[in-house]
């Protein structure tokens, strides 16, 4: 499978907030909202910080 995009990453995150924002969602669906919320956020901060690194690596190669 494919690695998501990391703008697909962040558009699921604000989908999954309007979800939490929902006054009529259950708590477990909130909870398992906010767990899915987070696993998506802490992708995108790993495929930033890995073209952070791509980055760093290539200014340092010329």
């Amino acid at each position: 499978m494919a690695k998501e995009k990391f703008e697909t990453k962040l558009q699921s995150a604000k989908k999954i907030l309007e979800t939490l924002m929902n006054p009529e969602i259950t708590l477990q669906e909130s909870v398992q909202a906010y767990e899915k919320g987070m696993k998506e956020l802490n992708e995108a901060q790993k495929m930033l910080e890995d073209a952070q690194i791509k980055i760093k690596n290539i200014k340092t190669q010329q």
